[in-house]
């Protein structure tokens, strides 16, 4: 299908995301992914983990180009994607659904700090008890960036948006703990990104 969107940053990151969550996901049967971008990551892991039921958010504008690779895709476990807006009541949308797992990648930096906490309360208000919440990207720690390129990488978003920016572990612990949700692991992935296990207890 033509005018898909494309990601070359996703199509490099999918295997290793995919080989983190797929052991921590062998139970689950239905997944929320909040902010799905292009929809590269949903087609490759809901292909990867055919008893998943994957489902797709994002804002409206996004919504087209996720469902270009949706409908490409084919998959039974995949269905249409549904709009997510963190600034808007998403909790009271989406409380009716029954999701044993959420998922979301690079969308934390790119989130005011306001609305990466908003994401974080809905997150513990939609999971069951010992559900996991799955957080790929770059994070800082204790105001310290991992590396040079996620210094470089936090100015050029700052400068950009200045509502923007790497997010600290601290800030997220902080969010978390407020809303349920306790740290489980942090993985060290390719490009000095992580993916942090969050547990809602």
């Amino acid at each position: 299908m033509t005018n898909k969107p494309f990601s070359p940053s996703c199509e490099e990151n999918k295997q290793p995301i995919l080989e983190v969550i797929a052991p921590r996901l062998a139970a689950a049967r239905s997944v929320l992914e909040v902010g799905s971008g292009t929809g590269q990551h949903a087609v490759h892991f809901a292909a990867a983990l055919p008893q998943l039921r994957w489902q797709c958010t994002d804002v409206v504008d996004y919504l087209p180009g996720i469902r270009a690779w949706i409908e490409e895709a084919g998959l039974p476990n995949l269905p249409a994607p549904l709009e997510l807006d963190v600034d808007t009541d998403w909790i009271d949308a989406f409380s009716c659904a029954d999701f044993d797992a959420i998922y979301s990648a690079n969308t934390a930096h790119i989130m005011s700090l306001t609305q990466v906490e908003r994401m974080l309360t809905g997150v513990g208000a939609l999971l069951p008890s010992e559900s996991l919440f799955l957080l790929y990207g770059p994070f800082s720690l204790d105001g310290q960036h991992t590396s040079e390129s996620n210094a470089l990488f936090d100015r050029s978003l700052r400068l950009r948006d200045p509502l923007s920016g790497v997010r600290d572990l601290r800030d997220l612990e902080r969010f978390a703990a407020a809303a349920g949700l306790a740290l489980e692991a942090d993985i060290a992935m390719p490009v000095n990104n992580r993916t942090l296990v969050w547990r809602r207890r």
